[in-house]
């Protein structure tokens, strides 16, 4: 199953991890939520992020990223 979680601190960062999409995709997935979100600040790729699909797909995808509405390189 597909998860999206998001995460909204007070200071403005979201913070969002995407679970059960394996392989690259999960790029392609979250790339208009992250564009409206504005600056992807920090990008953090599982190994899974790696996986080849598989047939039998029993391994999940976790990509974690942080996105913030202002323009900072990191935090």
């Amino acid at each position: 199953m597909e998860t999206l979680e998001f995460i909204i601190y007070p200071d403005g960062r979201v913070e969002e991890r995407v679970t059960g999409i394996v392989g690259s995709s999960c790029a392609e997935v979250t790339a208009a939520i992250e564009a409206k979100l504005g600056v992807v600040a920090y990008r953090e790729l599982t190994s899974e992020n790696f996986t080849q699909q598989q047939l039998t797909s029993q391994s999940a995808t976790q990509c974690d990223r942080v996105s913030d509405n202002s323009n900072f390189s990191q935090w």
